[in-house]
C-alpha cells in the first residue's frame, strides 16, 4: 500500500468516525504530517487529495511549499525565534505558539509581508514535562494577550496527548474542549468567531481527538509510513 492508498484510508476512517460521532467530515482537517517524507511524497498524497501539510522544521517547511505552493502548509513545531521569519512566510497556520515573546515577533515578521497570522496556542493540558506549552491556568490570560496583537489572528488551541494511554489522551482532548469553550466565553465576539480550531490527535489517537471536537488531526505515520 502506497502513499495514496494509505491517505485514502485514512481520510475514509476520519470521516467515518465523524459520522459515528454525529459530526460534519467537512469540519474535520486531516492535516497530512509530511516531516518524515521528501517533495515527492507530499505530491503524492497532493495528489491523493490531501490539501494540507504539516512540517515541524523550518526548512522543510519553507522547501516542500515552495515545491507545493498549491497546498496549504501549518507549522506544528517547536518555535525558534530566529526562524520566526521563515515560518511566517510559508505557514498558513501555526499550531504551536506558547509564549507572548514569540507572538510579538510573529506579529512584526507578519506585518512586514501585509498578513495576518493565523496561530493556535498550545497548550501543555496532561502537564507531562517533556511537552512544551502554556499550561491550562496560563492559557486564557495569553490568548487574551496573543489576540491584541495587530497582525495575528488566533484560531484556538493545540495539545499533544500522552501516549500509550488511551484514559489520559481521552481527558486531554476533553480537557482542551473543555479550555476552548471557557476561553471562547471571556472573548471580544469578534475574536470569538474566529476562535474554533482545536488541533488534537495524531496518527494513533486521533480517534479519541474526533469524538472530543477536534477539528485537526495531524496524520503522519499513518500516511507516509509503511511500517505503521
Amino acid at each position: 500500500m502506497g502513499i495514496a492508498e494509505r491517505y485514502a484510508r485514512e481520510r475514509m476512517q476520519v470521516d467515518e468516525a465523524c459520522k459515528r460521532a454525529g459530526r460534519n467530515p467537512e469540519d474535520v482537517l486531516l492535516l497530512a504530517v509530511s516531516k518524515t517524507v521528501d517533495v515527492e511524497g507530499a505530491r503524492e498524497a497532493f495528489q491523493a487529495g490531501a490539501h494540507a501539510f504539516g512540517e515541524n522544521r523550518p526548512d522543510e517547511l519553507v522547501k516542500k511549499a515552495t515545491a507545493l505552493p498549491e497546498a496549504e502548509w501549518h507549522f506544528i513545531g517547536n518555535i525558534q525565534s530566529r526562524r520566526i521569519p521563515d515560518i511566517v512566510a510559508h505557514a498558513s497556520l501555526i499550531h504551536s505558539l506558547d509564549s507572548l515573546k514569540h507572538a510579538n515577533k510573529i506579529s512584526s515578521e507578519a506585518a512586514k509581508l501585509g498578513k495576518v497570522q493565523d496561530v493556535l496556542i498550545e497548550v501543555n493540558v496532561s502537564g507531562e514535562e517533556s511537552k512544551s506549552g502554556a499550561s491550562p491556568d496560563e492559557a486564557p490570560n495569553l490568548v487574551q494577550e496573543v489576540a491584541s496583537l495587530p497582525n495575528v489572528r488566533v484560531r484556538g488551541l493545540m495539545t499533544m496527548a500522552p501516549r500509550g494511554d488511551e484514559a489520559a489522551a481521552r481527558a486531554a482532548f476533553v480537557g482542551l474542549a473543555g479550555l476552548m469553550d471557557q476561553i471562547r466565553g471571556t472573548l471580544d465576539p469578534k475574536v470569538a468567531g474566529a476562535f474554533d480550531q482545536m488541533s488534537a490527535g495524531m496518527s494513533e489517537d486521533w480517534l479519541l481527538a474526533v469524538e472530543a471536537g477536534s477539528t485537526i488531526v495531524r496524520i503522519g505515520r499513518a500516511i507516509f509510513s509503511e511500517d505503521f
